[in-house]
């Protein structure tokens, strides 16, 4: 797997910066963004679900950046999230879908499917 100018592997999860964002949206990256909370149990339902999805070869240039949703309030507000669980779509700087509480691998796939 190869290093990215951001310093990260593909499929790694970044913890989030507004740099480092922009700097992937402007290069036209594939991006999930998730509104995470360690207290929230629908997220550690999704994190299994998005660990086995982030393996898969279609799946190999996708940049995860995960927002903490306590103490992230500014990004939080900035994506239009209003709970976590939030899972947002990008290729590049366009937005390509949202889904909110899902457990569902199969939606949570095709969500992943629209950054590609």
């Amino acid at each position: 797997m190869s290093v990215l100018a951001f310093g990260a592997r593909a499929g790694e999860k970044l913890n989030y910066d507004a740099k480092s964002f922009a700097a992937a949206q402007a290069a036209g990256k594939s991006i999930l963004v998730e509104i995470h909370a360690t207290w929230c149990p629908t997220c550690k339902a999704q994190a299994p679900i998005l660990s086995e999805l982030e393996k898969q070869d279609k799946f190999k240039n996708l940049m995860v950046f995960r927002v903490d949703f306590d103490s992230q309030k500014d990004a939080v507000k900035a994506f239009g999230a209003r709970m976590q669980s939030t899972l947002i779509t990008f290729k590049g700087s366009q937005e390509t879908g949202r889904s909110v509480g899902d457990t569902n691998p199969s939606s949570i796939a095709a969500l992943l499917d629209k950054t590609t």
